[in-house]
């Protein structure tokens, strides 16, 4: 079968390898043009760009469909096109081109969470589970109807990115069983069902924390939008950047008692913290935020012009100024 595979970020490059391995035919590898990365803006070739070229492959790099490219890509004699995170609209002379269509691994299960954030907007929600489906592209956005879906729950402690990490793995498990199917001829899409929702890319707004929010609110925001866009909040006018805070209630075991049934050392006291939103605060070991309902605990954080720190180190060293309150 043979296969051009379309794909760019870190995400894609377990669904290339896997199709590799599992013995597909891949002609070709589209991925997006090389991109100026980092405080120096080195030029630096996609993540699947560097797989192909480990694996072998002819890359083509494009952001859109140019007539040359189409040109190009009827030339290969395409059985099939693999899609995973390219980043680019594939229209309709392009769609044409494969004899089976490209077939889109999408990390949602579908018609949940179209579009080009989905794993992020499934954080955000609280949804209990996450997962991944194939479906045939059209020129709707990612309406098309659907070969495959696997799931698994989803771990509300977990940030966004590491809910990719293992979606890219379980869902190129998926695109191999899709396309083997569609090669062997048992396999068929059938119409998405269901009400759709939409989950567009989300933008460094979106990552400013609410701390006038619920704790659990303020948890899933900070763990949809880590690592990209990243999550922050403002201290005197400065931005501060956040990594992901723990729910006293659930992440840090306050329920626990000891032997003889009278609740362990030390809990009771962050129990009783009570905080206005964005109030910070030093109790023992453990640096709190005040949010709508109870306070959340800070786990590392990188105040303007430095790095990362843990949070009980710079509050420690922030006491100095007073009051410390997140805007």
């Amino acid at each position: 079968m043979r296969i051009l595979f379309a794909g760019t970020p870190e995400v894609a490059v377990p669904s290339l390898r896997a199709l590799v391995e599992a013995g597909f035919d891949v002609v070709a590898v589209l991925t997006r043009v090389d991109a100026p990365l980092g405080r120096r803006r080195v030029l630096t070739q996609s993540p699947v760009a560097a797989a192909a070229d480990e694996l072998g492959l002819p890359v083509l790099k494009a952001n859109r469909f140019t007539p040359d490219l189409i040109t190009r890509l009827g030339t290969l004699r395409l059985d099939a096109a693999a899609i995973v995170a390219y980043g680019g609209i594939v229209p309709p002379a392009g769609l044409e081109i494969p004899r089976h269509g490209w077939i889109n691994l999408h990390f949602s299960v579908l018609p949940a969470w179209r579009g080009a954030a989905p794993v992020q907007h499934a954080v955000l929600a609280g949804d209990d589970v996450i997962g991944a489906s194939t479906f045939l592209l059209e020129e709707g956005l990612d309406t098309g109807p659907v070969f495959g879906v696997m799931t698994e729950s989803l771990d509300p402690s977990a940030t966004s990115g590491e809910v990719l990490e293992r979606l890219s793995h379980s869902g190129a498990v998926l695109l191999v069983q899709t396309l083997s199917g569609i090669d062997a001829g048992q396999v068929t899409a059938t119409p998405q069902t269901g009400e759709p929702s939409l989950a567009p890319k989300l933008t460094i707004d979106d990552a400013r924390i609410d701390w006038l929010q619920p704790a659990g609110a303020v948890r899933r925001r900070i763990n949809a939008v880590t690592p990209e866009p990243g999550a922050w909040t403002t201290l005197d006018g400065q931005r501060v950047k956040l990594a992901p805070v723990a729910l006293l209630s659930a992440d840090l075991g306050l329920a626990e008692t000891t032997a003889d049934g009278e609740v362990a050392e030390g809990v009771s006291d962050l129990q009783r913290v009570v905080l206005s939103p964005g109030t910070v605060r030093v109790q023992g070991r453990a640096v709190l935020v005040g949010t709508g309902t109870e306070p959340v605990e800070l786990g590392q954080l990188q105040p303007a012009g430095k790095k990362m720190m843990g949070a009980l180190d710079w509050a420690r060293g922030a006491a100095t100024r007073g009051e410390l309150v997140f805007e």
